[in-house]
């Protein structure tokens, strides 16, 4: 259970060689987190971030591997993660997939990877995380969503179509879940500056995973529905949503 600091003593991390999720984890060991199960898909990424979790002092560390485009492993997945920690304090969802060029557009199977990545086997993932929550009376689930999903761009419309039915899809999934303990959080964060986005030109307001781990842990602290990462990006886009649709097309992008 959470310390008296409300630090997490036990974590599943869903998309465990991300670089935000490794950078959450990174904080929360140095906090006091001893129990992890990451779960990702490539074996030999897992096994040094392992190695890391260890050598920050997580006193068990386990791997599960699993193929995100797999939905139908996704409950065996998360039933894995709960039965080696007995009892998870927080789950955090990082998977992703960043596809949207022009090529990516005009092929059907990549579209359908991307949003079963994105949002499919995510979302399948959380209903089964919600039921163990249920059953402890306790935990929360950390989503990470993107600013790419609030209001839709064509430069990166199935990235942020995904995004988008995932950040509606888990905080209804929080109001769900009211009354029983559990929780779940949406992260919005912006550009940020990782693997995935390498090689891309980094828009405005853009941020690292240190930065946004650690804006994580602050709406974690106070038990945050959404948490936006910078959180100038909250009101900035709460202007943004209020942009004509005739004016939104005429936007860069």
């Amino acid at each position: 259970m959470n310390d008296a600091f409300g630090t997490p003593g036990s974590v599943l991390v869903l998309g465990g060689t991300s670089d935000i999720a490794g950078a959450l984890l990174s904080v929360l060991l140095t906090a006091g987190t001893k129990r992890v199960v990451l779960c990702g898909r490539n074996p030999d990424a897992l096994g040094a971030q392992a190695e890391a979790a260890r050598a920050a002092g997580a006193e068990f560390v386990a791997s599960v591997v699993f193929d995100a485009t797999d939905v139908e492993q996704a409950s065996a997945v998360v039933d894995s993660g709960f039965a080696a920690l007995g009892r998870v304090d927080l789950v955090v969802i990082a998977v992703g997939l960043l596809y949207d060029d022009e090529a990516d557009v005009r092929d059907p199977d990549r579209v359908a990877r991307c949003i079963t990545v994105n949002f499919t086997w995510p979302a399948a993932a959380l209903s089964r995380i919600a039921e163990h929550l249920r059953e402890q009376g306790s935990g929360r689930a950390v989503v990470l969503s993107s600013v790419a999903g609030v209001r839709v761009r064509r430069s990166n419309f199935i990235y942020g179509s995904a995004k988008a039915g995932l950040d509606a899809y888990a905080r209804v999934l929080d109001r769900t879940l009211a009354g029983t303990g559990a929780g779940v959080t949406v992260v919005r964060p912006g550009f940020v500056h990782s693997k995935m986005t390498e090689g891309r030109s980094a828009a405005p307001l853009s941020t690292t995973p240190d930065k946004v781990a650690r804006d994580i842990v602050r709406g974690l602290e106070r038990r945050a529905e959404v948490v936006w990462s910078p959180a100038a990006l909250g009101p900035l886009f709460a202007v943004l949503s209020r942009v004509p649709e005739r004016l939104w097309r005429r936007l860069p992008g």
